[in-house]
């Protein structure tokens, strides 16, 4: 299938950007294009112009600044993914990114593009909601952080108003915390059933924090407070394990579509949790 018609715009500058966005309330910005392309060419989205901003400087970039690891918004998933920094500073946002799609998708994809689709199985997005990772918005009135876990409204709907996109991710980094993700799919490259990143702080062996999300079990990506209470001042053993994923699996509604039935998704988020906590004991 082909998209609608649409104007294409490559501003010269992020003020340009965002001007045009401002301007015209049915634009969409375009950074990689690997979610927003296919939805065009189903006709599920009809922007009336694509704004280029994957050639913005302002908007690429991997640095560590104050205890926070910075990654521009239009940066490739790619270079994150294949980052010596990112592996020291933020492992689990590596380990998410291997189940993104295929290494050709995360040699376009980006960021802050990723974020900003708010796609309910998204694997970014559990990983910024574990790891309390802000987004850097700039519009026309100016800048703003939004947590990561606020930014999605719903099944791609976001919390931007008109004109803003998001300019760079922060991602606080958490020295001693282990991390695991895991997810179920029925192929490799294949949206999830279910997944989960989790991070640990453990202290004399028994938990003191734990943090879960869970994608593709809802309208967004969204916590795990009844596994995480499981999990607190426990050893996490095989059998804390298996409590925690058993009752992450109770503790969510998920939807029944042509890819699976609720039962479906929640054996599948059951399977998730018990391996993404595996991965902690086993590092």
């Amino acid at each position: 299938m082909k998209p609608p018609p649409f104007d294409y715009v490559r501003p010269g500058t992020l003020a340009e950007a965002v001007g045009l966005l401002a301007d015209d309330e049915d634009a969409c910005p375009l950074a990689g294009g690997q979610s927003l392309l296919p939805m065009m060419n189903f006709r599920l989205a009809r922007p009336s112009a694509l704004v280029d901003i994957a050639r913005l400087p302002e908007l690429s970039g991997l640095t560590r600044e104050d205890g926070v690891l910075v990654i521009g918004a239009a940066t490739r998933q790619r270079a994150v993914e294949r980052s010596p920094l990112v592996a020291e500073c933020a492992p689990l946002l590596v380990a998410a990114l291997r189940h993104v799609g295929h290494h050709q998708i995360r040699t376009r994809g980006t960021i802050g593009g990723s974020l900003a689709h708010a796609d309910p199985a998204a694997e970014l997005a559990a990983a910024a909601t574990v790891l309390d990772a802000e987004v850097l918005v700039t519009g026309p009135s100016g800048q703003r952080r939004i947590p990561a876990a606020e930014l999605a409204a719903g099944p791609y709907r976001t919390t931007l108003e008109r004109g803003e996109l998001i300019t760079e991710t922060r991602w606080p980094l958490a020295p001693g915390s282990r991390c695991g993700f895991a997810e179920i799919s029925r192929r490799a490259g294949d949206f999830a059933l279910a997944g989960v990143a989790a991070v640990v702080a453990l202290d004399a062996g028994r938990v003191t924090r734990a943090r879960l999300a869970g994608l593709g079990i809802g309208g967004a990506v969204r916590r795990l407070p009844e596994a995480e209470r499981v999990l607190l001042d426990r050893p996490l053993t095989p059998e804390s394990i298996d409590a925690a994923a058993l009752t992450a699996a109770e503790s969510v509604q998920p939807p029944e579509d042509v890819h699976a039935d609720a039962d479906t998704r929640r054996a599948a988020l059951r399977a998730a949790t018990r391996r993404a906590l595996e991965q902690i004991t086993h590092a």
